[in-house]
C-alpha cells in the first residue's frame, strides 16, 4: 500500500503541487499544531485549523442542509478573508478549509486563495463552477486541494442534492481537476441511502483508477430546516464505516481522512478539542458549521481574533462537550447544547432565525462515541500521525461519560441524568428519545 502510494505521487501529480501540500501543509501544518499544543499548555486555545464559509448561496438544495442558500447572496469578502488569514497566519496557522454554500460561487474565491501563496486551502465543493479554466488556474495557484462531494448514484445523488443531473456535472468538475494533476479529494456525506454503494471496496478502487489521491467519509448529521432524521445511521453502521476505513489504510493506495477518532480509535469531537471553530458567511464565530449559534464576529474591531476564538461561549461550549461525551454533543445532547445557548444568550447566526427550533426537534442518537467498540488504527503511518498531530490533545483525561452520553441515555431512557454544573439546573429539560 505504502508503495503504491508513493508511486502515485510519483507519477500521477504536479511535483510543484506536491513540493506545496508537502512545505504548506505538511511541514507548516504540523508546526502550527506544535504552537497550538504549546499554547494549550498556557491554558489558551487559538484552533490550528479554521473552516470559513465564504458564501452562503449554492446551486443545490441537499436534504438536510443547514445553510441558507435560498436567502439573499452573502459572501466574506477579499478585504475580510485577508485579515481573518493574516490574523491567524501570525498565530502559526497555514491550513483553512473553505465551505459554503458553494465556495465556487464566491466572485472573489480565486484572489482569495492567490493572496496566500504561504497557506493551503481545501475547497469543499460540489464541483460544478470547476470548469477547465478553473481548475487551471488552480493548477498554477498550487496550494489549493478540492474537496469534490459525491452524494451517491445518479438518481441518490439527485435525490439528495434536489436537482437533475447532479452526479454527471459533479464528475465532470472532477475530471477538469484531475486532468490538471490537482491534489483533488472525494468526499461523502454517509446516510442510509448511499452508504451501500459508496462505502465500498469497488468505490474506493474506482477513485484511485480515475487518480483522486484522497477520500472523507463524513457521518450525515440531522440539522436544518429540513433534517431529514430519516437519513440518519444507526450507530452499527457507523461502527461499519469506521471498521472499512481502518481496513482499507491498510491496503489501499489513497489516503482516508477521517476527524472523529484518534490513533486508538477513541472518539473525539475537534470543536470540542479545540483544533477547529467555523466562521459563517456573515462572520459570526461558531463553534462548528452545524452549531450556528455566535456570540462575535471577525467584523467586530473591538477584541482580537484570540480573543474572539477563546471567548467565554466556546470556552463553555468546549468543556460542557468534553465533559458530556466523546462524540458529537448535537446528536448526543441537543438539550444540553439549548442550555449553553441560553446561559449566553448566543444569537441565532442563521438568517431564518429557527436555529433554536430546530435544534429543539432534535433527538438524542448515537454518534461516534462507541465506548465498547473502539477501533484502533492498524496503519502505522495513520497511527503515528494522529498520535502527534491529530487527537484530543488532553481534552477528555480524567473525565467520565457514562452519565451524560448518548450511549447511557438511550440505555435508561427513563432516568435521564442530571445536567453537568457548568449548565444551570433550572433550564427546562426536553422529554428525551429513543435512537433511531
Amino acid at each position: 500500500m505504502y508503495l503504491g502510494m508513493a508511486r502515485r505521487m510519483a507519477v500521477e501529480t504536479d511535483k510543484r503541487l506536491l513540493w506545496k501540500l508537502f512545505w504548506n501543509m505538511g511541514i507548516k501544518g504540523a508546526w502550527s499544531v506544535q504552537r497550538f499544543k504549546n499554547r494549550l499548555k498556557k491554558g489558551i486555545v487559538f484552533p490550528p485549523f479554521l473552516y470559513v464559509s465564504v458564501i452562503n448561496s449554492c446551486n443545490l438544495r441537499c436534504q438536510g442542509c443547514w445553510v441558507d442558500v435560498s436567502a439573499k447572496q452573502q459572501t466574506i469578502d477579499l478585504q475580510a478573508m485577508n485579515g481573518l488569514i493574516n490574523d491567524a497566519k501570525a498565530q502559526g496557522n497555514v491550513f483553512f478549509g473553505i465551505v459554503g454554500g458553494e465556495p465556487f460561487m464566491h466572485p472573489q474565491l480565486l484572489d482569495i486563495l492567490a493572496a496566500h501563496p504561504d497557506c493551503y486551502f481545501q475547497v469543499f465543493t460540489n464541483g460544478h463552477f470547476i470548469t477547465a479554466d478553473v481548475a487551471k488556474r488552480l493548477r498554477e495557484l498550487g496550494n489549493v486541494t478540492p474537496l469534490i462531494s459525491i452524494e451517491g448514484s445518479e438518481i441518490v445523488s439527485d435525490e439528495r442534492r434536489g436537482r437533475k443531473g447532479v452526479l454527471s456535472k459533479s464528475m465532470q468538475g472532477l475530471q477538469n481537476c484531475l486532468d490538471h494533476k490537482l491534489f483533488t479529494g472525494v468526499c461523502t456525506s454517509v446516510c442510509q441511502t448511499n452508504i451501500d454503494d459508496l462505502v465500498t471496496e469497488k468505490w474506493v478502487d474506482r477513485l484511485i483508477e480515475k487518480g483522486v489521491f484522497y477520500t472523507w467519509f463524513h457521518v450525515y448529521r440531522p440539522m436544518g430546516p429540513d433534517a431529514s432524521a430519516d437519513l440518519c445511521l444507526t450507530a452499527e453502521q457507523q461502527l461499519r464505516i469506521r471498521k472499512f476505513v481502518v481496513d482499507m489504510r491498510c491496503s489501499k493506495p489513497i489516503i482516508f481522512v477521517d476527524a472523529y477518532s484518534d490513533h486508538q480509535g477513541q472518539a473525539l469531537c475537534p470543536a470540542a478539542t479545540g483544533i477547529t471553530h467555523h466562521i459563517n458567511p456573515w462572520g459570526g464565530i461558531e463553534p462548528c458549521p452545524i452549531i450556528q449559534f455566535t456570540k462575535d464576529s471577525i467584523h467586530d474591531g473591538s477584541k482580537s481574533l484570540a480573543e474572539k476564538l477563546d471567548s467565554p461561549f466556546l470556552r463553555d461550549f468546549r468543556e460542557l462537550a468534553r465533559e458530556t461525551t466523546r462524540g458529537c454533543i448535537v446528536l448526543e445532547r441537543p438539550d444540553l447544547l439549548e442550555a449553553l445557548i441560553h446561559k449566553h444568550d448566543a444569537q441565532d447566526g442563521t438568517v431564518r432565525k429557527s436555529a433554536l427550533t430546530e435544534l429543539q426537534a432534535m433527538h438524542i442518537r448515537p454518534s461516534q462515541y462507541n465506548p465498547d467498540q473502539a477501533i484502533p488504527e492498524r496503519s502505522w503511518a495513520y497511527r503515528l500521525a494522529k498520535k502527534f498531530f491529530f487527537n484530543d490533545f488532553g481534552a477528555y483525561t480524567g473525565r467520565h461519560h457514562e452519565q451524560y452520553s448518548a450511549p447511557a441515555v438511550l440505555a435508561a431512557p427513563n432516568t435521564p441524568p442530571a445536567a453537568p454544573p457548568l449548565v444551570e439546573l433550572q433550564v427546562r429539560r426536553r422529554e428525551t428519545a429513543h435512537s433511531l
